[in-house]
């Protein structure tokens, strides 16, 4: 393995490696991706940038590309290696030896964007150390101008729980990560019991998509399983299980109560007791005795009553 750096005679190459990065890292359907722009660019980062490639003999196998932001700021903007050569220390190798040519260059912090549902790339960069600076959030004019247009909706409540007795270090990652989030009024931490240590933070538990990133944050750091369990608008209930970072198993008592979802996505969000069974010790006849789904509430026990229900089946203390 061999990282040098790229020259123009090296361009057809770079193209084919960044459409390769491309078509397996496409970029959401609102943002507009001009390929020949981006190809274009990739011209400017050979003369007058940061672009490096690794290669195994003679065949070039990823890049990556950065550049300076500022005196002081060096951004990492693109970093593919070919499926066929990872987990072999050649991603790190090119980030190591671009971070030594932007710090030349006067760099002393370097930052890379990641998108958010990329697990296995964030658990990479969190391992060399880079850690979230900011967020960028996107939606669609036309469906935020109707969603804001809608009345509000009725108020959610869940609980993050932790499997771990280390009340401290559930803590501290609670600490270090709510403030993230905005300024919230009040955040409880819980003693452990049966195993699970309970977190109930006011504006997580009021959104269901704070509850959720808060969830996933804890089980990245504390790389254990964690546990979110809630009522969205007084009416769903519903529960995901965390796994090191990754969501395991996800279920919703009504899964297309916010509109028509394919029969894949319906069959995805209801409980996997298998899953249920070895993250949480829960017994698979009771899961899935009690976690139903059903297409109206009027099918199913009222939600608060179903919410304490399945929180006794996966063995959960509610506070």
């Amino acid at each position: 393995m061999h990282v040098r750096p790229a020259s123009e005679s090296d361009l057809e190459t770079l193209k084919e490696l960044w459409l390769a990065f491309d078509r397996e890292n496409p970029s959401p359907e609102y943002e507009d991706v001009d390929e020949a722009v981006e190809l274009s660019e990739v011209e400017d980062y050979v003369r007058e940038h940061v672009a490096l490639v690794v290669e195994n003999g003679e065949v070039a196998k990823g890049f990556v590309l950065a550049r300076m932001r500022g005196a002081r700021h060096g951004w990492i903007s693109d970093l593919y290696v070919s499926a066929d050569f990872r987990r072999g220390g050649a991603a790190g190798r090119l980030v190591r030896d671009a971070a030594a040519a932007l710090r030349e260059r006067g760099a002393d912090v370097i930052e890379l964007d990641v998108r958010p549902w990329n697990d296995e790339a964030r658990a990479v960069y969190e391992r060399w150390g880079f850690q979230q600076s900011k967020l960028t959030l996107a939606t669609k004019a036309e469906d935020l101008e109707q969603r804001l247009s809608q009345d509000a909706p009725a108020p959610s409540h869940g609980i993050v729980f932790a499997q771990t007795d280390d009340e401290t270090r559930v803590g501290k990652a609670v600490r270090a990560y709510v403030p993230r989030l905005g300024r919230s009024a009040r955040t409880d931490v819980h003693p452990p019991v049966n195993g699970w240590t309970a977190v109930d933070d006011e504006l997580c538990s009021a959104d269901p998509s704070l509850l959720r990133r808060l969830a996933q944050e804890l089980s990245y750091r504390t790389g254990g399983v964690v546990l979110t369990l809630g009522v969205e608008e007084e009416a769903v209930v519903r529960y995901v299980l965390f796994d090191r970072g990754s969501i395991a198993d996800e279920y919703s008592s009504l899964p297309e109560y916010h509109g028509p979802l394919p029969p894949g996505d319906v069959v995805a969000l209801s409980a996997n007791p298998t899953v249920a069974h070895r993250l949480t010790g829960a017994d698979p006849q009771r899961v899935r005795a009690v976690a139903k789904t059903a297409s109206s509430a009027a099918e199913l026990p009222p939600a608060e009553e179903l919410y304490a229900e399945l929180a006794g089946v996966l063995g959960v203390p509610l506070p």
